[in-house]
């Protein structure tokens, strides 16, 4: 039998670490303060600007240049000069790649937090040691500076392997809508009599949930679980123009467009119709 490694027993030890609050809420407290929710700093650092998170596209950068370095140092000769640069490249592209992961750490919470406390101090950790191997190198302590460059990408693998299990794991950074079944068929949802102006009413269609919104006359549907966080829209509030969610201020027009992050992606919409007195909705290409 194939085996694998067991996430929940290596990582729910971290996510059971309450001692690791002690760190992280002053410091989610501050990013906050430099990075607000609902700032244009938030939305280039977080990605909304691309269509997705901006931290994992920055930690390739990181992670191809410290490789790169290491084979370069095992080949040895010449190529050392060229690995040190990298290592260089690394410890700057570093700065970037952690405001990025921080300002998405500050949404989190609990276990969660937790863990990604931990995925940042090993980040920390491994590019200090890089930026000391890099002053090494420069003063030509080979030996040395390629042992801490070593422990250096031990810890990064140990801490990427944290940010694997909050993505991929938790679900941490991904569009919430993207497994939303919505129905192919036309779906009766609610009386057209319940659904005032501008008011915003959840409902369920074949176990999706539903946001239901009329504006100017006509009825707007849209996945009513945010593709950010996965909180509910209807918790929201509806100015007239957009339906802003209350969880991180992301806002959204009628038509599910995204217009201010942190979210990233869309929001899935429906079609509508009212037959017989009952307002209906049916999924739409995405």
């Amino acid at each position: 039998m194939r085996r694998t490694l067991p996430q929940d027993a290596l990582a729910a030890p971290l996510e059971e670490a309450s001692s690791l609050d002690a760190v992280a809420e002053p410091l989610q407290t501050l990013v906050r303060r430099v990075v607000p929710e609902t700032s244009l700093a938030k939305e280039l650092v977080g990605g909304t600007w691309l269509g997705h998170p901006l931290h994992p596209v920055l930690t390739d950068v990181v992670v191809g240049t410290w490789t790169s370095a290491a084979v370069l140092d095992l080949l040895g000769g010449a190529r050392r000069r060229a690995a040190d640069d990298l290592v260089g490249i690394g410890v700057l592209a570093a700065l970037p790649t952690a405001l990025s992961g921080l300002a998405d750490w500050a949404e989190l919470k609990d276990g969660e937090r937790r863990v990604g406390t931990v995925h940042a101090l090993g980040n920390i950790a491994a590019v200090a040691l890089q930026a000391t191997s890099w002053g090494l190198r420069r003063r030509e302590h080979r030996a040395s500076a390629f042992a801490l460059s070593s422990l250096a990408m031990t810890l990064s693998a140990g801490s990427a392997w944290l940010g694997g299990h909050l993505s991929f794991g938790r679900g941490v950074g991904v569009d919430q809508t993207a497994f939303e079944s919505l129905p192919s068929t036309w779906t009766s949802v609610i009386d057209d009599q319940r659904l005032s102006e501008g008011e915003l009413v959840r409902r369920s269609a074949h176990g999706t949930g539903v946001l239901l919104v009329r504006h100017a006359g006509r009825v707007h549907a849209l996945v009513d679980r945010c593709s950010h966080r996965g909180c509910s829209l209807s918790d929201g509030s509806f100015d007239g123009a957009a339906i802003t969610c209350s969880c991180h201020g992301s806002r959204f027009d009628l038509d599910g467009r995204l217009l201010r992050g942190p979210a990233t992606a869309s929001q899935p919409t429906l079609d509508t119709r009212v037959r017989d007195g009952r307002i209906e909705v049916r999924g739409r290409a995405r």
